[in-house]
């Protein structure tokens, strides 16, 4: 068999004429290898480039597998589509075919996504794919859009955020089955709501991840990232692992787009870039609309060109600069990475809010005074994705603090009106739209040194902050692996019906109905530099931006200790004293936009 990229086998079980199946595997470091069944091991054929592969019956779906070495062991498939228990278990084979759509969806643009990033596990008390769709019809009344989901690629145990995923084709089966998830995204796509995926290439989880035991060339021992050794993207078995995985995702569940999860950390030494390989897969797949966006903590935009106001590769990018620059208004906090953001804080805010990323080359004091960024206020300003909050920015806190419990009522209603009036893309972190106060902690499912290992570690990580210098406060921090952890972090669904839950609420119900009816119709051809900087100190930041229809939209936000003057033109929305109003005054901590 030759090498080209349409004669290279397959990664993961491919259904054949007459119940056979081919299942395939690349171990070049192997010699032989055979596949398990239910009715014994069978030998595979060595085929060029180190593949192996196997047609047959003998595996019916809903059955298990697993690839055995000459040692004995047996491996599950890296590109299983399910596994029958854990991940060092056998994979399970899966008819695909055997669910039944119901709901003909077309899609919707993206510059009417207003993103409810969650976690299954602690989404509801059920913490499955089937308990979310109950909860589908509140989002849709709250005025959300989208759904993101946290990575699903089955992780070692059965708590986790996702991002430790070993077998990358694998929805984890502690949130029920592949037909579970379908039926959650079938009854998204009925109430209207676009269903995104968050997936993780920059590394491999540290429990069940057995590709170094068969194929060693899938990393490249040379490059490392803060997790391992790096993935060879330019080998190319390991690029068809890839490229193959999110039109999986895509075409087999109709996910409406993923989110890429750090994509800084994606290194590829090809002449093409994996990330564009990718893309362009996707976008010569489908034709019904498919948003991607990535998270870059470089500030590059170099993934997302657009022509003719429609992006050729990715939609947009996560900014972080908006979430950096808006917490310690809120909250005073200045360490870590906040420090980049205090200094002339209006402005940077004004920035953000005008062109995107507020760091555009610029030297970095936590990046040692190098520059960080490039120029971004040529992007049209959808393709940014803001957040005043969101998994990351509440659950890599010590103790999984919410924004809500670090700043006062009227500070976080006025910053939730910038947030959710700007022409970005809004993402909101699940239980934020009714106020909730529990953590979001950081949990796992280890056992022994593992275990311990990611116990300490997490602990250590804050033992540069002025809070855990002592290393006895630093025992108070939870424990990852404890049960507790995870179930303090689940959302409670009883605070929507307290009058506090209510009121919350409503803000951002009213909020996201004026965002629905006044901002997104204008945001379809928004042009680049839409946006122009009126004022921006002394606590006070008045921006407008040139909407895709030729209106002129005004925002305030006062943080000052003084009235200031309204902006003219047709109210928008104002919030005031930390609640819409009708009738603004431009008193201290509001926010209020017209247009004209």
């Amino acid at each position: 068999m030759g090498e080209g990229p349409h004669t290279r086998p397959q990664w993961g079980p491919q259904p054949l004429a007459n119940g056979t199946t081919r299942f395939a595997l690349w171990a070049p470091d192997q010699p032989t290898l055979s596949l398990r069944t239910p009715s014994g091991d069978l030998p595979m054929q060595a085929v060029d480039g180190g593949w192996f592969t196997i047609d047959t019956a003998a595996v019916a779906p809903g059955e298990g597998y697993g690839f055995v070495l000459p040692d004995g062991f047996c491996v599950p498939d890296p590109a299983a589509r399910a596994q029958m228990g854990n991940v060092h278990g056998l994979s399970t084979l899966v008819d695909h075919g055997a669910y039944q759509w119901q709901t003909n969806w077309q899609g919707r643009p993206w510059h009417e996504t207003v993103i409810m990033e969650l976690h299954i596990g602690t989404f509801t008390p059920g913490g499955t794919y089937r308990a979310a769709i109950d909860k589908l019809d509140h989002l849709v009344a709250a005025g959300v859009t989208a759904i993101e989901l946290l990575p699903l690629a089955q992780f070692g145990g059965n708590r986790g955020w996702g991002y430790d995923g070993v077998l990358l084709y694998a929805p984890h089966n502690a949130y029920g089955s592949t037909d579970d998830l379908k039926a959650l995204i079938d009854a998204a796509h009925a109430r209207g709501l676009v269903v995104f995926l968050d997936v993780v290439y920059n590394h491999f989880g540290p429990d069940g991840n057995y590709l170094g035991k068969y194929a060693s060339r899938f990393f490249d021992a040379d490059r490392h990232t803060p997790w391992g050794a790096a993935i060879a993207f330019d080998e190319p078995a390991v690029r068809d692992f890839f490229i193959a995985n999110p039109l999986y995702w895509l075409s087999e569940f109709r996910f409406d787009g993923l989110r890429f999860d750090a994509i800084d950390h994606i290194r590829d030494p090809s002449e093409r870039h994996i990330l564009v390989e990718m893309a362009s897969a996707i976008r010569n797949r489908f034709d019904r609309p498919v948003h991607l966006h990535t998270e870059d903590e470089r500030n590059v935009i170099f993934l997302h060109p657009y022509e003719n106001g429609a992006p050729t590769l990715f939609t947009g990018e996560w900014n972080d600069d908006y979430h950096n620059v808006i917490h310690p208004i809120a909250t005073g906090e200045s360490e870590g990475y906040y420090g980049d953001f205090v200094d002339n804080r209006w402005g940077k805010l004004a920035r953000a809010l005008t062109e995107g990323f507020i760091f555009q080359g610029e030297p970095s004091k936590i990046h040692d005074n190098t520059p960080r960024g490039v120029p971004s206020a040529g992007q049209p300003l959808t393709a940014f994705v803001i957040f005043n909050q969101n998994h990351d920015q509440v659950g890599n806190r010590a103790f999984g603090d919410r924004l809500i419990s670090l700043t006062t009522r009227e500070m976080l209603a006025a910053l939730t009106a910038v947030h959710l009036l700007a022409p970005q893309i809004p993402l909101l972190w699940m239980g934020e739209e009714w106020g909730e106060t529990n953590p979001f902690c950081f949990f796992t499912d280890f056992d022994g040194d593992l275990a311990a290992a990611v116990r300490k570690g997490r602990r250590n990580e804050f033992a540069k902050f002025d809070a855990f210098v002592d290393p006895d406060t630093r025992e108070d921090i939870p424990d990852p692996n404890d049960m507790a952890t995870f179930a303090m972090s689940r959302i409670d669904w009883t605070k929507p019906q307290t009058p506090e839950g209510a009121q919350w609420l409503a803000l951002y119900s009213g909020l996201l109905k004026a965002r629905a009816n006044h901002v997104v119709p204008r945001l379809k051809n928004i042009a680049p530099y839409a946006g122009r900087i009126i004022e921006a100190e002394h606590g006070v930041v008045r921006v407008a931006w040139t909407m895709g229809d030729g209106a002129t939209m005004t925002m305030l936000f006062n943080a000052s200790d003084s009235a200031v003057p309204l902006p003219a033109g047709q109210l928008i929305a104002a919030v005031e004293a930390g609640a819409l109003t009708n009738a603004p005054t431009g008193a201290p901590l509001s926010t209020v936009v017209t247009l004209s």
